[in-house]
């Protein structure tokens, strides 16, 4: 981000602590009266609700979010899966002084409770025990309700992934429909988006200051209603830009000019095209005008119109406001907040986390924070731009990263604080576990740039690929006394790997547990190319270093390639394609993921407008291919559980359907056997039969355990 951008941001721990400072530092955020009459407070200034088990560490968001609140000076309470059918849960800490701070969890609640097959899950990661059912369904409009009807004078602000990607008009798969801006559902007052911390404590201090909640507007991340236009800005239409018109061939999706190139091969010095200054002027003081709800809501094609436009808006350097009518109410959607610096993430991860559950769980077990206590989060944010993601929507596709002295004081405070811990760090990550300090080269190229990716359909030549900075922090954080092993195991963008041999030789020789996870999502260009992700050339050439540098370790080692199934642009024969390379290279998966629509993802556009949103959208244009069917879901899974016993009947169907028969056979050349194996196709009754033929909900469960098994792992 520009260095001007930044100078017009106050620092996040800039601002004068508010008066209730002196009360210190909590051990754990109270839950209860009984905590705050023990810390000596008479009322909260500020609660916070959440859908998840209050685990006072930072890979938690109310956790977070609570603790940099108390270091602004303000008494934070906790109100932790509350009993939604009630008031009673949202009145236990009494009123809060400045506002109700809300969220379903680290998880969409949609997401927490149903698969991509809309079946309710059996379990909840965020809760003691695992236990399902404990937050309800779409949660943050559940929980600001009863805040409101708990204290009808209480500001309420939303905020979270739930919220995030609810933000605008935004297609529901889980009611087939399109829903209002999640403003209006919950009855909020305000809506943060993304990260939140910039405008969080923005929010605070207002308010502490006496602002009424009506007041707080045009802050950056924010979304909240406006009654008229505000003066200084001139209201354009999103049609005027994005036309949803004839189809025509763009090389960048989305922008409007060229945003940066190079010059000739003979130099590297690097041209900016900016706008004149009466241009760029008004630019700063123009808000698009999506078109309203209930224009969208009926019309697929408008509104992947406006998916697009938002999509289009994500730079925090030059993005617009947007403003969309609900009926005779104005949806103001401010600009993404100006990204944090090294040493604000620093100053928010040093925050004195208890890193434990809150002790009211005693001694159940909350498997996502026994997933995540001994990890470390070392940056934020992805521009990888792949469409069926919501990191961009969330966090942004600005990489913000932690400065290595603070990573090193994390690992040393789970070494000598964790009482389970046996030497061994569970990931060092993130997002993507190797974008760490990676930019662009140029901050004013970047602050102009439209692009919504900068490695697809190729590595932006513009983007920083050097990974001397991770190699370091590696190298420092093993050599750590009392630390035996340290992993990587958030997902690995092989695409900028490759451009660094030494850092997949430094990643294979000591970070790799046996198996590394990677995300080829596809091998068939149809639906890479809707989901903006590279092709199995730049796979190959990973695995060829891969392979290299796990024989000169003397290590046995293995790729597990991650597919997705069902996603938009993905033909029947792109996925048997996909099975028979599975086939041929010996992988075997027990876990498959079928295409979720979430909220506002580019692909969510495409499988609701059956339009390829990467382009131009019109009516004309033609369509994709969208798997949207219980039957071709069931298929395309199948395929990737080509060696499950029980997808064969359906497999052999479909082969014989395409004209494929010859791959129905009991030879190493055939993706399925031609005979069955006894007790592998269980026998259905009558309810059965119906749920198969009308919902689907009969459909196989997705294989516990590793993901690929034995041998067949090794990718010959």
């Amino acid at each position: 981000m520009t260095a001007t951008a930044l100078a017009n941001v106050p620092n996040l721990f800039s601002y004068r602590k508010y008066w209730a400072q002196r009360f210190g530092v909590a051990p754990e955020l109270p839950m209860g009266r009984e905590e705050m009459d023990a810390l000596g407070w008479d009322a909260c200034d500020v609660i916070l609700v959440t859908g998840d088990a209050y685990i006072d560490h930072p890979s938690f968001g109310m956790a977070l979010i609570g603790r940099l609140l108390e270091a602004q000076g303000f008494r934070v309470g906790i109100i932790s899966q509350p009993d939604w059918t009630s008031v009673n849960d949202f009145k236990q800490l009494g009123r809060p002084k400045l506002f109700f701070g809300v969220t379903g969890g680290n998880m969409d609640s949609m997401v927490n409770r149903y698969t991509s097959d809309k079946k309710i899950r059996s379990n909840d990661a965020y809760t003691p025990d695992g236990v399902a059912g404990k937050r309800p369904d779409r949660a943050v409009n559940v929980y600001s309700h009863r805040c409101r009807e708990a204290f009808k004078d209480v500001p309420v602000i939303i905020g979270g992934i739930e919220a995030s990607l609810r933000r605008i008009a935004h297609y529901d798969y889980w009611s087939d429909t399109v829903r209002k801006s999640v403003l209006l559902d919950a009855k909020a007052d305000l809506l943060v988006y993304g990260n939140a911390e910039r405008q969080i404590v923005e929010i605070a201090h207002r308010l502490a200051n006496g602002e009424h909640i009506s007041g707080v507007t045009g802050i950056r991340g924010t979304v909240h209603f406006v009654k008229e236009i505000p003066k200084g800005f001139t209201v354009k239409d999103s049609t005027e830009i994005d036309k949803p018109g004839a189809l025509s061939p763009v090389v960048n999706p989305y922008q409007e000019e060229p945003a940066c190139e190079l010059k000739p091969a003979d130099t590297n010095e690097k041209v900016v095209h900016f706008d004149k200054l009466a241009l760029r002027s008004q630019r700063a003081n123009t808000v698009l005008r999506l078109p309203a709800y209930e224009a969208v809501k009926d019309d697929p094609i408008l509104y992947a119109h406006a998916s697009r436009v938002m999509h289009a808006e994500t730079n925090p350097g030059n993005a617009r406001p947007l403003i969309q009518q609900h009926g005779n109410r104005q949806v103001w959607i401010n600009p993404p907040p100006i990204p944090l610096t090294t040493k604000e993430m620093d100053g928010v991860f040093d925050l004195p986390y208890s890193r434990l559950p809150h002790k009211a769980y005693g001694s159940a077990n909350v498997p996502a924070f026994e997933m995540i206590q001994h990890s470390v989060n070392i940056m934020r944010g992805c521009f990888g731009g792949c469409t069926f993601c919501s990191i961009t929507e969330h966090e942004g596709r600005i990489i913000q990263s932690r400065s290595e002295d603070s990573i090193i004081r994390e690992i040393e405070a789970i070494r000598d604080t964790s009482p389970k811990f046996t030497g061994h760090i569970s990931d060092l990550g993130g997002p993507t576990a190797n974008m760490y300090r990676l930019a662009c080269k140029d901050e004013k190229i970047e602050a102009a740039c439209r692009k919504p990716s900068c490695v697809y359909p190729g590595i932006c030549p513009n983007l920083n690929t050097d990974h001397s900075h991770l190699i370091k922090l590696y190298r420092r954080a093993r050599a750590l006394p009392g630390i035996k092993k340290i992993f990587i195991a958030s997902g690995l963008r092989y695409d900028l790997a490759v451009e660094s041999p030494e850092y997949v030789k430094e990643l294979v020789t000591h970070h790799v547990g046996g198996y590394l996870k990677i995300a080829p999502e596809h091998t068939e260009q149809g639906p890479l190319s809707k989901m903006m992700k590279p092709g199995m050339g730049t796979y190959d050439r990973f695995k060829a270093m891969f392979d290299q540098y796990s024989k000169e370790a003397g290590k046995e080692q293995y790729l597990i390639p991650y597919f997705i199934a069902a996603h938009p642009g993905t033909s029947d024969n792109d996925m048997l394609n996909l099975a028979v390379w599975l086939k041929r290279n010996g992988f075997r998966a027990d876990q498959v993921q079928a295409f979720l629509p979430s909220p506002m993802a580019i692909a969510t556009a495409m499988y609701h407008s059956g339009k390829d949103t990467l382009h131009k959208v019109s009516r004309k244009a033609d369509d994709i291919y969208i798997p949207k069917s219980v039957k071709q879901r069931r298929l395309h899974k199948a395929f990737l559980r080509y060696h499950d016993p029980k997808n064969w009947p359906l497999l052999r169907e479909a082969l014989k359907d395409m004209g494929r028969a010859d791959l129905i056979g009991n030879g190493k050349q055939h993706l399925v056997p031609s005979f069955q194996p006894k007790g592998t196709v269980p026998v259905l009754n009558k309810a059965q039969v119906f749920k198969t033929k009308y919902t689907g909900l009969d459909m196989p469960k997705a294989g516990k355990g590793k993901a690929y098994a034995g041998k067949r792992n090794k990718s010959r």
